[in-house]
């Protein structure tokens, strides 16, 4: 978890919601016509508030790298809004979308292909200073790509090398002080240690931990490994095709899942402790994820579901907390899109769906 946690009071700096993003599908050549779309993104909703790490994770192919570019206006959304302190940034264009580019900045996943590598690394880092001069005068941006350089922990005398004489988790260091060079208020990282072996990983997750407190940053998190996410979270969302299916803070999440599928991905994490994992059940879903270009009606999430009964397939479950779990409080009661979303253990075994780990067999 990070280490400064956003109280709940804090003020919210990203508001997104009804968020949509869809593909068109064409055929013909000459006269294309739209026979279908893909529903990357279907609808999706959260707050994220000030200096608090939000967390979304999910399957490859679930939409959270398309939330990602849409947070920074890479990608324009078929429908929805994105507020930024207040405003519809997807409403914006021109000199008033370049102001708010500059408070919202992205660190992209894969540190080989996101640095030029005609340009060396004091230009990589100074270019966001040519496309907003008014944040550093020429003559004071090679000074400040040294003290990023610094900040991220390398050597300022790198100034003048390229990419291809870095390890990957320095490239990753000098795309975090790109992503920092206008002291931007919101980082969106997009499985920013996907690439990375596991030591280099802990070394990025706790720099970016470091420089959320030094910068006073807020974060939104992509990542796909659950460990991961949960040390840097203060809340975490659960992505299913196109849409967050349970979204609360991590101790709710990892130690109280309410959604199925969640406690289907839980099941899935491996388990340091021999002991432990003697014990374990693990959630086998049936089936493989629909297409996003065909989803299910209702619950997207029933052709997979043990709990699955006919309302799933008749109405679309909202993101609220249950209704019989509002009563009782605690850890349980918070925002799970199920009709029969059950306060769970990946350690308790879902009726029918249970195998044995490996080490069990």
């Amino acid at each position: 978890m990070a280490s400064a946690p956003a109280t709940a009071s804090a003020e919210p700096i990203l508001e997104v919601s009804g968020l949509y993003k869809h593909y068109p599908l064409t055929q013909g050549i000459l006269f294309k016509k739209q026979v279908g779309s893909v529903k990357a993104v279907d609808g999706v909703d959260f707050t994220l508030r000030r200096g608090e790490t939000l967390g979304i994770v999910g399957e490859s192919g679930c939409g959270k790298s398309t939330v990602a570019k849409m947070l920074v206006n890479l990608e324009r959304p078929t429908a929805g809004s994105i507020k930024y302190k207040g405003e519809d940034i997807t409403k914006l264009s021109g000199r008033a979308l370049k102001a708010v580019r500059r408070n919202i900045q992205m660190v992209f996943q894969d540190p080989y292909t996101s640095l030029n590598p005609r340009m060396t690394v004091g230009d990589i880092i100074g270019e966001p200073y040519d496309i907003h001069p008014e944040v550093a005068p020429k003559g004071d941006r090679r000074r400040r790509v040294r003290e990023l350089l610094d900040v991220v922990g390398l050597n300022p005398e790198y100034i003048n090398r390229y990419p291809h004489q870095f390890s990957g988790g320095q490239r990753q260091r000098i795309g975090i002080a790109r992503g920092l060079a206008l002291r931007p208020e919101v980082i969106v990282a997009d499985e920013p240690v996907s690439a990375l072996d596991v030591s280099v990983q802990a070394q990025v997750i706790n720099l970016m931990d470091r420089l959320q407190n030094e910068f006073d940053l807020s974060y939104v998190f992509i990542a796909h490994d659950l460990s991961i996410v949960r040390h840097i979270s203060d809340r975490v969302g659960v992505m299913y095709l196109g849409r967050i299916v349970e979204i609360g803070k991590d101790a709710e999440i990892y130690d109280h899942p309410t959604h199925p599928y969640t406690q289907a991905l839980l099941s899935a994490v491996p388990v340091p402790d021999p002991e432990a994992r003697e014990h374990r059940e693990r959630i086998i879903l049936a089936g493989d994820v629909p297409s996003p270009t065909n989803i299910p009606s209702g619950c997207r999430f029933r052709t997979r579901c043990w709990k699955a009964q006919e309302r799933c397939a008749q109405e679309v479950p909202a993101l609220v907390v249950p209704p019989h779990l509002r009563g009782r409080g605690g850890p349980e009661a918070h925002d799970s899109a199920c009709h029969f979303a059950e306060a769970g253990s990946v350690m308790r075994s879902a009726p029918g769906q249970v195998v044995p780990t490996e080490a069990e067999s």
